[in-house]
């Protein structure tokens, strides 16, 4: 079920837990509404927020070590021809047999909506897309997953945003102002970058999601031969 803690994306997750424990501890450690509360015995929103960084963590490293749906051999395909019911709807009713693919890189025959990684050398069944900050393929298998990490992260960059933004200390001018809150208006920046890319991408899955098909198919549905026929 999951892959090998080490190996190439060792270095990515590393960096992932420490930025996110880094931010967190900035928050407490400078005069944020999260800190006041601390100071005044008012642990339940520090103790929420604490939690729920925690748990995108953990979903992340599940998301990261966890398979996307490798086909490792031929005995795994269980369904005639690769089609579930879910694909039905994406062959014509006048299509001949339908041929499996053979893939030219691992010599597999793939299921429908299935395609080769390069990156992790293996055909992923219901291949989304490579994601170079989880490390991993998202597929079949870990897709939903996926989905609700982004969306626990959002929630975690969106509070971390408004309690860093609570931290900023009012001066007379521009350059005390920003000797006092510089390292907040760092964490501000990289923090607000990063909701913007996970609302984005939580945005286009979710909307991927109501269409019933994936980024790879949304992206290569002219070279896709089922996909050929769909006006949408």
């Amino acid at each position: 079920m999951f892959k090998n803690v080490f190996g190439s994306g060792f270095v990515v997750r590393t960096a992932h837990v420490v930025l996110t424990w880094v931010i967190t501890l900035i928050l407490f450690l400078q005069d944020t509404e999260l800190r006041r509360q601390e100071e005044m015995g008012q642990l339940v929103q520090p103790v929420l927020f604490v939690l729920l960084v925690l748990v995108s963590v953990l979903l992340y490293f599940a998301v990261s070590l966890m398979d996307p749906g490798f086909i490792l051999s031929e005995d795994a395909l269980q369904f005639p021809l690769g089609v579930t019911e879910e694909q039905q709807d994406m062959i014509q009713p006048s299509s001949k047999s339908l041929r499996r693919r053979r893939c030219g890189h691992c010599l597999l025959q793939q299921p429908m909506r299935s395609k080769h990684c390069q990156t992790c050398q293996h055909c992923v069944r219901r291949y989304d897309h490579h994601c170079p900050w989880i490390e991993n393929c998202v597929g079949e298998k870990n897709h939903r997953w996926f989905v609700l990490y982004l969306l626990v992260e959002l929630l975690v960059l969106l509070w971390g945003l408004h309690i860093a933004c609570t931290g900023f200390n009012p001066t007379t001018s521009w350059r005390p102002w920003l000797h006092s809150n510089g390292l907040l208006l760092a964490v501000v920046v990289v923090v607000a970058l990063l909701s913007l890319v996970v609302l984005l991408l939580l945005g286009s899955h979710l909307y991927l999601i109501s269409l019933n098909t994936t980024t790879w198919e949304f992206m290569s549905r002219h070279r896709i031969s089922y996909l050929r026929h769909c006006g949408c």
